[in-house]
């Protein structure tokens, strides 16, 4: 019996070899037809084709018929398609394939490694794979972000296959005990030009110097990068580039508007908009977390007529799973987002994405956009421009052939809005701390960004646009604030070119600065208007007399009685200073009284001498 067993797993482990050499041959010999798009034609495994038939993927997109092939040789590929073209299978297939073939199990420990730079997306990537690798045996984890590490630690050390995010993966890589990566084969990175981008440079870094070189890296993306310095980092060896349906990057059944929204009026026209499409799914983008954050807020009191979400990265972990299910599932919702959600995600059946904020770089329009019109789907999008922005974002889009069409919105449509978030701002004051820090967030995005000839902070209207939030002022923001002050340091220090060369600039001190100064009080006004009125006439039609004209007018008898009560006052000081010192602190007492008596009598003797000699003797 046990020679019989033992025979039987020998042949089944021949038989199994014999399967792995002949798909590895048909791999190398593959040559697909410009109509095969069947994926029963490629040389996969009967439990990859069982996946993928159960789940209903018969056919292939065209970025699938292409990286396919190439990765299941083992080559590198770079993956450039747009979105919603089929990217996520285009890397799982072949992890699952290599795998397979290397007959990897538990005690190889892990063998492929897929990161995502946000955590829906990798949840997203991590339900496709158990769907289409369910019937192998493989073990498959997903490490992001707001779990617990310690339970994640324990389950670690046994994953073959890991969905990642990058500042997780970094974490378990120095803190997990027993977690070994230097057996690993693939590297995906889904997004890759994001990953690589500043944002994430140093995570990168540091994640890479774990890894072997000796791997096969598949990076994708809508928009991907072919800088020399990013590829080097990541040691692609000769690396095949596919790129789908070359000739656009949209999505082939989108719609793409503009319309040019003054900042002030941004919110009534959002507003406004979906009030008159309540029946569709709609995807509204802004630029900060405290900005989606108050425009749900505020819009949720309006009531708009549609169910109202809202999906940032201040949330708990729990609470954007539950909303970023909840509007997979919504027929008619809206949903306010950042840029969390430009990447990636697979909402199903989204009618309209609307950007409320200009994107940061036309690869971010492009993500964006990308949320609806996905595979064989119909969409539109509506992208808002400040005046000072329609010329340098539709050159963004022209130079990467987007076709855009301007729009108008009909003023009798537009709902004004700030009357209604002011009185919503004067009854709740947290409402109104949050409207600040919207306004500031803005401000500030606007201000990060790399086109300052598009973008500027300093010329946008601040009081108008923090009218429109229900604010009664503007609040001050230092970036702006020192903007401001540079540029006007630079026109004070420009020189005309009419003025003369010998001409220098006036140093100003403090004490011109000083003497410059305004009163600010509230009887400023008054003060100023009574400095400039005439000065009043005395009875007998003479000015009255100034300080300076009774000092001009002493006789010197005065003078003299001036000098001796002056020598009187400096004696007496002194006889007192000796009485204090020989008799102790009475005298001192005493002398100080006498002093205050006598200079009482030399003060009222001075005035009637000086009255007697203008006026006559006093009575």
């Amino acid at each position: 019996m046990q020679a019989r067993t033992r025979a039987s797993r020998e042949r089944k482990r021949q038989a199994d070899q014999r399967e792995i050499s002949d798909l590895q041959r048909a791999c190398e010999t593959l040559e697909l037809g410009p109509e095969d798009r069947a994926f029963s034609l490629l040389p996969l495994s009967p439990r990859t084709r069982q996946g993928l038939k159960r789940v209903g993927f018969l056919d292939m997109t065209p970025i699938q018929k292409e990286a396919v092939p190439i990765a299941l040789r083992g080559r590198d590929v770079l993956g450039a398609a747009r979105t919603g073209s089929g990217k996520t299978l285009a890397f799982l297939i072949p992890v699952l394939e290599q795998l397979y073939k290397q007959r990897w199990s538990n005690a190889d420990g892990l063998g492929a490694l897929v990161i995502s730079p946000t955590r829906e997306l990798a949840m997203q990537i991590f339900d496709v794979l158990r769907s289409i690798g369910g019937q192998h045996t493989f073990s498959a984890g997903l490490v992001i972000g707001g779990k617990d590490l310690k339970h994640e630690q324990d389950r670690l050390r046994k994953m073959n296959i890991l969905i990642a995010t990058p500042g997780r993966l970094l974490q378990h890589l120095d803190q997990t005990v027993g977690f070994d990566v230097s057996n690993l084969q693939v590297l995906v990175l889904d997004e890759a030009d994001r990953i690589l981008d500043m944002g994430f440079a140093n995570t990168l870094n540091a994640i890479l110097e774990h890894l072997p070189s000796t791997r096969q890296p598949l990076l994708f993306s809508a928009t991907q990068t072919r800088r020399v310095k990013d590829l080097a980092r990541l040691s692609l060896r000769d690396p095949a580039y596919v790129a789908g349906e070359a000739d656009s990057l949209m999505p082939q059944h989108l719609e793409q508007f503009y319309m040019v929204v003054e900042l002030p009026r941004k919110l009534d026209v959002l507003f406004s908009f979906l009030r008159t499409h309540t029946q569709c799914k709609i995807l509204v983008f802004m630029s900060s977390c405290r900005q989606v954050q108050f425009v749900h807020e505020v819009f949720c009191k309006l009531r708009p007529g549609l169910s109202l979400m809202a999906l940032h990265g201040k949330q708990k972990q729990i609470r954007r799973l539950k909303i970023f299910d909840d509007f997979r599932r919504s027929q008619h919702a809206a949903l306010f987002a950042t840029d969390i959600a430009a990447r990636g995600l697979d909402f199903p059946a989204v009618d309209w994405v609307v950007q409320v904020d200009a994107p940061e770089s036309r690869d971010t329009y492009i993500h964006r956009v990308g949320r609806t019109a996905r595979y064989h789907a119909h969409g539109k999008a509506l992208l808002f421009v400040l005046p000072s922005e329609e010329q340098g974002m539709l050159s963004a889009l022209r130079e990467v052939d987007v076709p855009i069409t301007d729009i108008k919105a009909r003023d009798t449509k537009i709902q004004h809005t700030a009357p209604q978030l002011q009185a919503f701002l004067f009854q709740d004051a947290e409402l109104k701390h949050l409207a600040q820090k919207a306004f500031i967030s803005y401000v500030r995005s606007v201000h990060l960004h790399k086109d300052k000839a598009t973008f500027n902070a300093v010329a946008l209207p601040l009081p108008e646009f923090a009218a429109s939030l229900g604010l009664p002022n503007a609040p001050k923001i230092k970036v702006v604030q020192e903007a401001r002050a540079r540029a006007a340091a630079a026109a004070a220090t420009a020189v005309p070119e009419s003025s003369s060369e010998d001409e220098s600039p006036r140093v100003r001190t403090k004490h011109d600065r000083l003497f410059g100064r305004t009163n600010q009080t509230v009887l400023s006004d008054h003060y100023a208007a009574l400095l400039d009125q005439p000065e009043p006439e005395d009875d007998d039609g003479d000015p009255p007399l100034s300080d300076q004209t009774l000092v001009d007018l002493r006789t010197e008898p005065e003078r003299a009685d001036l000098a001796e009560a002056s020598a009187d006052g400096r004696a007496l000081a002194a006889a007192v200073l000796v009485r204090s010192r020989a008799q102790g602190a009475p005298a001192l007492l005493e002398g100080v009284v006498d002093s205050q008596e006598r200079g009482r009598g030399l003060g009222r003797r001075l005035i009637e001498t000086i009255l007697e000699g203008h006026h006559g003797p006093v009575d």
